[in-house]
């Protein structure tokens, strides 16, 4: 038998039952898509919570999971394109970080399970069927953001319950903006405040946004969640600050960067449960088994040094419910 006769036959058992190199055996690590509205820089702080939640479940980032991300940077009609890209990398599981990624991640795929972080009705928005069993390839955490507008704009009246004209700041383009649109008119009228409502879906239209405020007279500032305005938000604290305008914002960041007050869920709960729900899935639950989420824990934190540079007194019961008071 000749050399080259002896390789291929040994080669050939190893094929038929014999053990291949380990390199071979070992399974490639699971690929998790993260697919976000704005840019990792406006989100690290969720980010980190949301690794933490995959380590609870025994996934380290470079370890044994890998992570694509997409930014969409604010521009939400690249958001699909996005998500179509990483639906053909085939990863085993797309996070969706906003309402229009979740959105956009399933007009992608009916097959790869998706875990969201949403602002919005989840069942109105068409993401799932119910939040005790979503039914499909979709759970996630639902903030429920339009749910918390009555309060926020109860919280804004008790700190200047002297602005009897408020301003709302959306962006059109978002899922949100209708939903938050009725629910502050609802709460604005039963206060007998005067709402407008302003648009804002770039950065120039912000600048212009509080142009129309200051026309307006408004005495107060209502700023709705939005993946948009939290990539901007130094930009809106200093325009809150430049025209005097007491402001309330969603998420604590803006507070932190000089902003009012915020009122909002604990973030970080909300994004460590998706890191959870994201490990679960790659463990083998399946999406339509997990509940969708939501916050039990809200956080009221303000800005005193602010508060004292608009000239505004904070009432004391105010201060005694906050989890946060920046000095």
């Amino acid at each position: 038998m000749k050399r080259r006769d002896v390789i291929i036959g040994l080669l050939g058992g190893a094929v038929a039952g014999g053990p291949l190199p380990a390199r071979a055996q070992q399974k490639a690590m699971p690929v998790i898509g993260f697919l976000s509205s704005t840019s990792s820089a406006a989100i690290a702080s969720p980010l980190a919570a949301f690794r933490q939640g995959l380590s609870e479940t025994g996934y380290v980032e470079g370890q044994n999971l890998l992570i694509e991300y997409r930014w969409a940077e604010g521009s939400y009609d690249r958001l699909p394109a996005l998500a179509a890209d990483l639906v053909g990398r085939k990863v085993d599981v797309i996070v969706a970080h906003s309402p229009p990624s979740a959105l956009a991640a399933k007009g992608a795929t009916s097959t790869i399970p998706i875990v969201f972080l949403v602002g919005v009705d989840p069942i109105a928005a068409g993401l799932v069927a119910s939040l005790a069993r979503p039914g499909s390839n979709l759970t996630g955490v639902s903030i429920l953001f339009t749910e918390l507008v009555p309060k926020l704009l109860e919280l804004l009246s008790e700190l200047v319950p002297q602005a009897r004209v408020v301003a709302l700041l959306v962006n059109p383009n978002s899922p949100e903006a209708e939903p938050t649109i009725r629910g502050a008119q609802k709460a604005a009228h039963a206060k007998g405040v005067q709402l407008h409502i302003l648009r804002a879906g770039s950065e120039s239209e912000i600048d212009a946004a509080f142009a129309t405020l200051v026309k307006l007279q408004a005495g107060a500032l209502f700023v709705s969640a939005d993946p948009l305005f939290t990539a901007r938000h130094d930009q809106l604290v200093a325009l809150a600050a430049r025209h005097a305008v007491p402001a309330i914002y969603y998420r604590r960041e803006f507070v932190e960067a000089g902003g009012l007050i915020s009122y909002s869920p604990s973030r970080p709960a909300i994004d460590l449960q998706a890191g959870i729900y994201a490990g679960k899935i790659l463990k083998g639950a399946k999406p339509a088994d997990l509940p969708v989420q939501q916050p039990t824990r809200f956080e009221l934190v303000i800005n005193l040094k602010t508060a004292k540079a608009l000239g505004l007194t904070v009432p004391q019961a105010l201060l005694a419910r906050a989890d946060e008071v920046i000095e």
